[in-house]
């Protein structure tokens, strides 16, 4: 396993559409693993291939319960609205207000091409969200109501 470089805002792979996954192989499990080293390592709750550089629908998360892989997600459901803050590995020193659903319900396939469902709440339902979204080109700022000020974050 190996750390990957995460790239930051102004990198054009953050703007572009994530690739469908048809191989469920060597070659993927170790891009999850790469991805789920380098986010821990960055001290996130999650990451997109394309915030390393791979346009793959791929991400991985662990907001405290375990981690979690999904090939392929997209969000089925969703309910309620919660503003709250939220940052990202590609904009480090960055917070903004966002909405995003206070539930989520993602349909998609673990490493193996099995179809997986996740529910989320709270966290886990903004990550799943946020993580998704990179999968198709859009970031956090995009959705930010207000950007946060640096004596909200300190104080």
């Amino acid at each position: 396993m190996a750390l990957r470089t995460i790239v930051t805002e102004g990198d054009e792979c953050l703007r572009k559409q994530a690739k469908t996954v048809t191989n469920f192989d060597e070659k993927l499990w170790t891009l999850l693993d790469d991805m789920a080293d380098t986010m821990y390592e960055a001290n996130g709750v999650g990451l997109a291939a394309p915030q390393v550089s791979v346009l793959r629908q791929v991400v991985v998360i662990d907001v405290g319960d375990g981690l979690i892989e999904l090939v392929n997600p997209e969000v089925i459901a969703q309910a309620g609205s919660v503003e709250d803050t939220e940052g990202c590995l590609s904009f480090p020193g960055q917070w903004g207000i966002v909405a995003r659903p206070e539930k989520a319900a993602v349909k998609a396939q673990d490493r193996h091409g099995k179809e997986i469902v996740v529910e989320g709440e709270g966290l886990l339902a903004r990550a799943l969200c946020h993580e998704i979204d990179h999968l198709k080109g859009v970031v956090f700022k995009d959705l930010v109501i207000r950007m946060c000020t640096e004596e909200e974050l300190n104080g």
